[in-house]
Formats: structure tokens, C-alpha cells, sequence
């Protein structure tokens, strides 16, 4: 009967230590979220500096940061990437009826207000003239303007430095929670399979008995 018993319990206990053990490792990515010292004290003159330990990611933190900084600047977010994507036909098609609509809406409306003189004396004639030759010129320019402008954004802005900065300022707590809403079937994962890894050890443990 004892024997039995120990049989059923060793794949049992197996299971049970392995998900534990997995998901203190998975836990312990994150915590404890400030550094910790175990085992310090001292006896008169002698004293034990103890361990100090702290979570995964909240220790490696800024390293973290930089490498991802770098990999989403070099190779996900890319200033080339964002010129490809934005010096496109259908881009400049969409700034260019933007214009012609701001154009139009001026012409027929503001001027008249802010110049009436000149209203008086522009006929629709010139109106639409002078409405075309400046959405030519538009069409013409347009594609320097935003190659101009992508020029100016990448000299001015770091993308790399900038995610680097943004991912270093997140609490211990956001952290935790980013990475669990990135990565928490994979921790599940990790947790059932280590239940599974000692559920597989206890068995063999078991069978050992048996067969001795």
C-alpha cells in the first residue's frame, strides 16, 4: 500500500515542483523589483555580506533599452523606411488634393475677405488661373518638399535614442505589465511545461521502483 502511495505521489509531487519552479523562475524576471540582500549578518568582527539579487528586467533595464532602441532604428523603423513610405505616389496625390481643396476654399472665400480690392478686380478667369499655375507649382516642388522635410526630421530626431529613452523611463510595473501582454502565453508555456517536465521525472522515478 505505502508502496502504491509513493508511486502515485512521486509524478504528482514531480508536476507540482516543476510548474512551481518554473513559474518562480518566470516571476522572478520581475521580482523583486528593487535589489534585495538575503543572508547578511554579522558575528562581532566577522560579518557576511550576504546576496544581493534582483529581478531580470528590472536590473537590465537600460541595457535592455539600448538594444532594442538599436534594433528598431536598424532594422523595423528606419529613416529610409519612413522616406519609402511616405515620398509615394498616393502620399503626394493626397497632399496635392488636400491643397487644391485649401486653394479653392481661399480663392472663393478668404481672399475676398482679407483682400476685397483685389476680389473686385480678379475675374474667375484669373481666379482659376492664378489657381492652376500655383497647384502646378505644388505638384512641381512637392516631391523636393517632403524629401526636405524627411532630411530635417532625420538630422533632428534620433529614433534610436528616443525609443532607448522611452523604454528606460517605464516603471518596474508597466515593464512587467508590457512584457506580460507581449510574452504571457509563452510564460504559461514555460510554467505547464514544467509541470509536464516533472510530472515525466516522477513517472520515471516510479517506474525505477517498480522494476527494482
Amino acid at each position: 500500500m505505502a508502496l502504491a502511495v509513493k508511486l502515485i505521489l512521486l509524478p504528482v509531487v514531480g508536476a507540482a515542483l516543476g510548474w512551481f519552479t518554473n513559474y518562480l523562475a518566470v516571476k522572478m524576471l520581475f521580482h523583486p523589483k528593487e535589489p534585495k540582500t538575503i543572508l547578511k549578518f554579522s558575528i562581532g568582527k566577522w560579518k557576511v555580506p550576504g546576496i544581493t539579487f534582483q529581478g531580470i528586467f528590472p536590473k537590465r533595464q537600460k541595457q535592455i533599452a539600448i538594444k532594442i532602441g538599436k534594433v528598431v532604428s536598424d532594422e523595423l523603423l528606419s529613416i529610409d523606411d519612413l522616406k519609402q513610405r511616405i515620398v509615394t505616389q498616393d502620399s503626394m496625390d493626397n497632399i496635392y488634393e488636400t491643397v487644391e481643396v485649401k486653394m479653392d476654399n481661399f480663392l472663393e472665400g478668404r481672399m475676398t475677405k482679407k483682400f476685397p480690392l483685389v476680389s473686385m478686380f480678379a475675374t474667375k478667369k484669373l481666379k482659376l488661373e492664378i489657381r492652376n499655375e500655383m497647384l502646378a507649382e505644388v505638384e512641381k516642388q512637392l516631391p523636393d518638399m517632403l524629401n526636405s522635410y524627411i532630411e530635417h526630421f532625420e538630422s533632428s530626431v534620433d529614433i534610436e535614442a528616443m525609443i532607448t529613452e522611452k523604454f528606460s523611463q517605464l516603471s518596474s510595473d508597466r515593464l512587467e505589465q508590457v512584457m506580460n501582454d507581449i510574452l504571457s502565453k509563452e510564460f504559461k508555456f514555460i510554467e505547464i511545461l514544467g509541470g509536464v517536465i516533472g510530472f515525466v521525472v516522477g513517472l520515471a522515478q516510479a517506474c525505477i521502483l517498480i522494476f527494482l
